[in-house]
């Protein structure tokens, strides 16, 4: 497998948070990006209503802006939903994908998250495809088989390094500040790694970056981001601080 170093990726998903007056954030983190090591990026992914104005924000500056979700087609009757074009239109490079929120609260299948990631490529846009176990299913000793399935349900012969990011989410971390050990996301890190050889083989598949998501803050992101195989976070509450977001690029 490739061992060439994979650049940081730091994404934050604001979820549903975020007024005209939050360009103020993106504004704080594009002005703070400027102090940062070669080989971190940073992603922005407001809601949908400020993805346009948050891309002319950060114009010309090393932030790339995303969307939180897309419908699997181009255009058609789908009310209030959003498609991957109407967000590369509106300025985003990427889109995040099969999030635990909506797979619990929208009933995504891992087969609609597939078509979205294709949805995605079709757009020219990098899909952040979310995976990740629940609870109970840890407990059941189903971690990794749940996130193999997951993974591998994503991927086919389409899938790159310049078109997908996978992230990992443990449901039972989001929001809740607990974080599995680093021991159990490397175990998770290493097994998703594995899967993508097995589809894209070794060489693309060592190029494919894979972060964490679940709780990650300035006082632990130091530590996650050294675990072999975690190449950056996805950040949810955290990034709503243009301080605390800049500080987990910082600790890549």
């Amino acid at each position: 497998m490739s061992t060439a170093p994979r650049r940081k990726l730091i994404a934050g998903n604001w979820k549903m948070n975020g007024l005209s007056g939050s360009i103020s954030l993106a504004n704080e983190i594009r002005d703070g990006a400027a102090g940062l090591r070669e080989g971190v990026d940073l992603l922005v992914c407001p809601p949908a209503t400020l993805v346009a104005q948050v891309s002319q924000a950060l114009k010309d500056s090393p932030v790339a802006v995303g969307g939180q979700d897309c419908h699997p087609e181009e255009s058609g009757a789908h009310t209030g939903d959003i498609s991957a074009e109407m967000l590369a239109d509106a300025g985003a490079r990427h889109v995040i994908v099969g999030h635990s929120e909506r797979r619990e609260h929208h009933g995504e299948t891992d087969a609609l998250v597939k078509k979205k990631v294709a949805a995605a490529h079709r757009a020219g846009l990098v899909a952040v495809a979310c995976v990740g176990e629940t609870r109970a299913q840890r407990e059941a000793g189903e971690a990794l088989a749940v996130v193999r399935s997951q993974v591998q349900a994503l991927l086919d012969q389409s899938v790159n390094s310049q078109n997908m990011v996978i992230a990992y989410e443990p449901v039972w971390a989001i929001g809740t500040g607990l974080t599995p050990t680093v021991d159990d996301v490397a175990e998770v890190h290493a097994a998703i790694r594995d899967v993508l050889v097995s589809v894209i083989g070794a060489e693309e598949a060592g190029r494919v970056g894979i972060l964490y998501g679940g709780s990650v803050k300035p006082s632990n992101a130091q530590e996650l981001m050294a675990v072999e195989n975690v190449d950056g976070a996805l950040v949810g509450g955290a990034s709503l601080k243009a301080a605390d977001f800049l500080a987990i690029a910082r600790a890549c």
